[in-house]
């Protein structure tokens, strides 16, 4: 299969060096197949989804493609770059705060206005139509006459480039971390295709997120349409693949993410190979019930509960050494479940704020069921 590559620009420093990107792709993206869109390492420090795409890029070498698929790793340069001592910090743009991964935009035109208005269209038009809408939207957030934030800019340009497509993966990983996937609720059969074992189902809501900037307009579509007797079903597939630990390369546990991706593809017959999904226990929850833990006073922390295991309400989370308080019962101070869960990821240092996130967990948790 024939690769082309390019470089897209994204930004620019203050000593004028343009920051570019490189964009690859697999397949034809003039072609009647779907067209898929895969990123990596938009959060800085979460660079295993660049050892997956790079393992992809090995397997699509020698497959036939069905459509297209374009693949941008180190899809952040100002965030990988942002470094302090042996840390990478790079999940938030140093300028505004902003979290890198909650620029994307929504719509910024009345959706029901929009169909009424190309009601008479077939699906296929309609698509069409609204897909151009989606992208000439990105375009007017960088056109606006008083300029755009760094990270606005950054999104718009990577944005653009998923709207072109009908199934958008974005890879990241958590701090300390479990795998896991956000899976909108009307897609939630495509879990069971990936290698990850536990599931987040997401509302029709929007947030920010790259995933959600891909799915959120068309579910929104499917659902104006089915209020005027139109039934549509969503078109775009959209996903947020969370593999392990930040700050982590671990090309063997890339090749197992890699095959679940291949497994999704072949599923829906973007490559020609058959790929069986990996035989496993698949755990869900909706993202209503994935509860974050607060640390209640600061200290240092001793992370007890093991992530990916189910614990029960009562069992230690936590420990909390306050050696300011050494003779006293605060000394060291156990915080547990207030219910039933699954810890999924823990704050990455052991040294911890009042009110710092240390834990997110599923609650409320059920298995797939997954028949292939």
């Amino acid at each position: 299969m024939s690769l082309t590559q390019h470089w897209q620009e994204v930004g620019e420093l203050a000593a004028g060096q343009h920051l570019s990107i490189p964009v690859y792709r697999f397949g034809d993206a003039a072609s009647d197949g779907l067209h898929v869109y895969i990123q990596a390492n938009v959060h800085g420090a979460e660079v295993q989804g660049n050892a997956v795409i790079f393992q992809l890029m090995k397997r699509f070498e020698s497959m036939d493609i069905n459509g297209s698929i374009t693949l941008v790793p180190l899809a952040n340069p100002l965030g990988i770059n942002q470094k302090s001592g042996e840390f990478t910090l790079g999940r938030f743009d140093p300028i505004t705060g902003v979290n890198w991964n909650r620029e994307y935009v929504a719509p910024d035109f009345d959706m029901s206005t929009w169909f009424a208005a190309h009601a008479h269209l077939d699906d296929a038009e309609l698509f069409a139509a609204f897909r151009q809408e989606l992208i000439t939207g990105c375009k007017r957030q960088l056109d606006n006459d008083w300029g755009v934030s760094t990270g606005t800019r950054l999104a718009a340009e990577l944005q653009q480039m998923a709207h072109q497509a009908d199934i958008v993966l974005d890879l990241h990983t958590g701090p300390k971390s479990a795998k896991h996937l956000y899976c909108p609720e009307y897609d939630l059969a495509a879990a069971c295709y990936f290698s990850i074992p536990h599931t987040l189902v997401m509302p029709n809501e929007f947030a920010g997120a790259m995933d959600e900037s891909a799915f959120y307009p068309w579910w929104q579509l499917s659902d104006i349409a089915a209020q005027h007797g139109r039934q549509i079903e969503v078109p775009v597939s959209a996903f947020t693949l969370e593999l392990g630990n930040q700050e982590r390369i671990d090309l063997i546990d890339a090749e197992i993410d890699a095959e679940g991706i291949l497994a999704y593809l072949s599923h829906r017959h973007v490559i020609d190979d058959h790929v069986k999904p990996r035989k496993m226990r698949r755990n869900a929850c909706a993202l209503q019930d994935y509860k974050k833990l607060y640390a209640p006073m600061a200290g240092m922390v001793e992370y007890v509960a093991p992530l990916g295991k189910p614990i029960r309400a009562g069992q230690g989370l936590v420990n909390i050494l306050r050696l300011d308080l050494y003779g006293t019962e605060q000394e060291i101070v156990e915080i547990k479940a207030p219910e039933d869960c699954v810890p999924v990821l823990h704050f990455a240092s052991a040294s911890v704020h009042l009110g710092t996130e240390m834990y997110k967990v599923m609650t409320n948790v059920f298995e797939l069921s997954c028949d292939e």
